[in-house]
């Protein structure tokens, strides 16, 4: 067997490596990051004004988990792009000399990996979690250009909306105090007032069916806490397409977030987030299914 010591600098060996040292300062490391979470979560739910800026953190880091939406909302509100300084440096750019020292701390896992555009996968071989530093393109050498607005064609994007839906879409005439859309659990079904603008039509519906998946998917429904909830999925889903959400309200966050218990918050929050990555990626491949016989058509 070939032994390929001889290629490494051979230097003695003083000090074992002290296993447990290095496992404190990992916990030591959690658990900073998991208590600056819990603190935002908390100033979160009595700020409407700070909900709001945290929903569109979460709609700008759709793949982020809520956990790492608030710690982002906390250090960073106005990031755009994250990765850490080996993502960078394979990009061609690097982390300014003044910003090293002010790096974004998010809770990663041996179950959760960097895509090449800097946001966060998940696998389901979740077996170890940790702390890790990463930071905005704002704090690299690289150009930072002002983003596009993101324009979708309205049907496209409305029939991406009801792509795989978690109930029947039914068009009638008039709904009760004038509303929309509405969910109705017990025919599970959603009914839709006809005649409305694109817009309006995207934020009802979308809030009607976020309350359907979120009735599939809960195991606890009750009307209050899951109308919230589909409110801010609908928010989320608006901003990220591109759609005018400047009618939603968030003033005051739901009863059932003020809780002294910031876990129960971020458990709540992550029901919120999962639900609109769902529905998000459903849309997104209706959306990418829509393009396809476009671009054949070109290649004719």
């Amino acid at each position: 067997m070939s032994n390929f010591d001889d290629i490494f600098e051979s230097v003695p060996q003083t000090d074992e490596f002290d296993k447990e040292a290095w496992a404190a300062q990992k916990k030591a490391e959690r658990d900073e990051v998991y208590a600056l979470a819990d603190a935002t979560a908390e100033t979160i739910c009595t700020d409407g004004s700070r909900f709001r800026d945290y929903l569109d953190v979460q709609a700008a880091f759709r793949n982020y988990s809520a956990t790492n939406a608030l710690l982002i909302l906390a250090t960073k509100p106005d990031a755009r792009r994250l990765g850490d300084k080996d993502f960078w440096r394979d990009q061609g750019v690097y982390i300014k000399r003044q910003e090293f020292g002010r790096p974004i701390k998010i809770v990663e896992s041996n179950g959760e990996y960097t895509r090449n555009d800097g946001s966060i996968g998940v696998s389901y071989n979740i077996k170890r979690v940790y702390a890790k530093e990463v930071y905005d393109i704002s704090q690299t050498t690289a150009r930072t250009r002002t983003p596009q607005a993101v324009s979708h064609d309205a049907r496209a994007l409305l029939n991406a909306l009801i792509y795989k839906r978690p109930a029947p879409v039914q068009s009638v005439d008039e709904l009760p105090n004038g509303i929309d859309a509405v969910y109705v659990r017990e025919q599970n079904a959603v009914f839709v007032r006809r005649g409305l603008s694109a817009n309006d039509l995207f934020c009802g519906l979308s809030k009607a069916l976020a309350q359907a998946e979120l009735a599939r998917t809960g195991e606890e429904y009750t009307e209050e806490n899951t109308g919230f909830k589909a409110q801010c999925v609908s928010y989320i889903l608006g901003k990220e397409f591109g759609v005018e959400v400047s009618g939603y309200a968030f003033e005051t966050p739901a009863d059932f977030l003020r809780t002294d218990d910031p876990q129960t918050i971020r458990a709540e929050l992550t029901d919120i987030r999962d639900t609109a990555y769902d529905i998000s990626a459903r849309m997104m491949r209706s959306l990418e299914q829509s393009k396809a016989p476009r671009l054949s058509e070109q290649e004719r």
